[in-house]
């Protein structure tokens, strides 16, 4: 006859050993040692990063800034990932652009709720440095300043303002009255007496040529005139 009693020991130990597996597996996965199906989907597609990373990183080593800014602002456009502006701030940073790299930076802090304290404190550094150079290219836009009059040396008498000198009004005298051109001769009165005198010794003449004051022409009077003696 067959004893039962061990068979059933045997297979409650053996059912006891399952449970205990079971539970320390439940552990693990909850504890994060050993990974669920979830987190081992998650850790495979962060593996696969975009392409276009890797070509950000070359541009930005290359020292080409300006195509790796374009690469990741696209990427951030997309992903919305905080990494992102981080990588845009140190673009803006090496392109000397100081008002977008502090606001990318800034952004970055606001938004990455996860970095560690020596890694904030570098963006911090980053910030301070782009604050400098903020100020350096604001100085070197200012004008120059004026520099102050020299002080006089010791023992000399003050010089006293001058007062300013009353404007004097300058009247412009009035220019020579330009002479006036001589009338014509024909318009003057001596050359009309000229004329009258010539007229009336021609009319003279001529009845004098005439015979108007010889005896003869007396004698021939014809009456009823009366020529006299």
């Amino acid at each position: 006859m067959t004893s039962l009693a061990p068979q059933g020991s045997l297979g409650f130990r053996l059912e006891a050993r399952s449970l205990a597996a079971l539970a320390l597996a439940f552990s693990l996965v909850a504890v994060g040692i050993v990974p669920s199906a979830h987190a081992a989907k998650a850790k495979a597609s962060k593996e696969q990063k975009d392409p276009r990373e890797m070509d950000a990183r070359q541009a930005f080593a290359a020292g080409n800034y300006k195509d790796a800014l374009d690469i990741y602002t696209k990427l951030y456009a997309e992903k919305l990932h905080p990494t992102y502006l981080r990588n845009i701030a140190r673009c803006y940073q090496n392109l000397g652009d100081p008002e977008h790299a502090i606001s990318s930076f800034r952004e970055y802090l606001r938004k990455a709720k996860d970095i560690g304290t020596d890694e904030r404190n570098e963006v911090e550094g980053f910030i301070k440095e782009m604050e400098d150079l903020q100020k350096k290219n604001a100085a070197a836009a200012a004008p120059p300043p004026v520099a102050p009059d020299k002080p006089l040396p010791a023992g000399a008498p003050p010089v006293a303002p001058v007062a300013p000198q009353p404007m004097m009004m300058v009247q412009q005298q009035p220019g020579p009255v330009p002479a006036s051109e001589p009338a014509p001769f024909y318009k003057k009165a001596w050359f009309w007496g000229v004329v009258g005198g010539v007229v009336v010794a021609a009319t003279v003449g001529g009845m004098w040529a005439g015979g108007v004051f010889s005896a003869k022409s007396h004698n021939n009077c014809v009456a009823p005139y009366y020529c006299g003696n």
